[in-house]
C-alpha cells in the first residue's frame, strides 16, 4: 500500500471510528433518558425518545455502508480488517442497546402511576451500571485498549447481581398484594431489558479486545444472576411444609 492510499485509508478508519463513537454517545444518552423517563415517570421524556430512535438506526446504516465499501476497496488485512469489522458488530450491539432503551420508554406510557420509590431505587442501581460500563466499553473502543475491554468483560456479573436483587423486591411485592401485579410486570420487564443491555455492552468490549489483540476472551462470560429462588420447590421441601 502506498504512502498516499495508506493516508487515504487511515482516514477512512478514522472517519469510520468517528462515527461509532457519535454512535455510541447517542446510544448512552438514549439509555441514560430512557433510566429517567422510568424513575421519574415521564411521560413526555419517554415520547421524545421514542421518536429519536430512527437517528440510531440510520447511523448504524451508515457505518455498515462505510466499512463495506471501505472492505471492498481497500481489502485490508490483520488489524486493519478486524477494526473493519468491529466497527460493523460494536454498531449492531448499540442498535439494539437503542432498541432496548426504546422499549423500556414505551413501558412508561403503560404504567398508570408511579411505583414505589423502593422499587425504582433497585432500577436506578442497575442502570447506573449499565451506563458506566457502556461509557468504559466506549472509551476503551476509542483508546484501543485492550486491558480497559477486559475491565468491562469481568464485571458484568455486578449488573447481573442488582437484575436478581430488584427481581426478588418484585416478586415479593407482587406476593404481598395483586394490585402490585401490573406495574412490577413492567418494571420487571424493563430491567430484563437493563440486564441484556449490559450483555451487550460487554459483546461490544469482546470486540474492542479483538480488534486491539487479535485474540477472543476465553472462557465462560462471568455471571452473577442467582435466580435459584424462582425453582420449584424441592420434594423435600414440600413434605417438611405439609406437616
Amino acid at each position: 500500500m502506498s504512502s498516499h492510499t495508506r493516508t487515504v485509508f487511515d482516514a477512512d478508519l478514522s472517519g469510520l471510528r468517528s462515527e461509532v463513537l457519535e454512535m455510541g454517545a447517542l446510544v448512552r444518552q438514549s439509555v441514560n433518558a430512557a433510566s429517567k423517563a422510568l424513575t421519574d415517570w415521564d411521560l413526555d421524556l419517554a415520547k421524545g425518545q421514542i421518536v429519536l430512535d430512527p437517528a440510531i438506526d440510520s447511523m448504524q446504516r451508515k457505518i455498515e455502508n462505510r466499512a463495506v465499501e471501505t472492505i471492498a476497496r481497500r481489502q485490508p488485512v490483520a488489524v486493519d480488517l478486524r477494526e473493519l469489522v468491529s466497527a460493523l458488530h460494536i454498531a449492531c450491539d448499540l442498535e439494539r442497546i437503542g432498541d432496548l432503551a426504546k422499549s423500556i420508554c414505551k413501558r412508561v406510557s403503560m404504567i398508570d402511576s408511579a411505583p414505589p420509590a423502593t422499587l425504582l431505587e433497585g432500577i436506578r442501581r442497575v442502570s447506573s451500571q449499565v451506563i458506566h460500563q457502556l461509557q468504559l466499553a466506549l472509551d476503551s473502543y476509542d483508546s484501543r485498549d485492550a486491558a480497559a475491554a477486559f475491565g468491562v468483560w469481568s464485571p458484568d456479573k455486578d449488573i447481573d447481581a442488582a437484575h436478581a436483587s430488584l427481581l426478588r423486591e418484585l416478586l415479593t411485592h407482587m406476593m404481598e398484594d395483586p394490585r402490585n401485579i401490573a406495574f412490577c410486570a413492567h418494571l420487571l420487564f424493563c430491567s430484563k431489558n437493563l440486564e441484556r443491555m449490559g450483555d451487550r455492552t460487554t459483546n461490544i468490549a469482546e470486540s474492542v479486545h479483538y480488534m486491539v489483540t487479535g485474540h477472543r476472551l476465553k472462557g465462560d462470560r462471568p455471571k452473577a444472576d442467582d435466580l435459584s429462588f424462582l425453582r420449584p420447590p424441592t420434594s423435600e421441601w414440600r413434605a417438611l411444609n405439609s406437616v
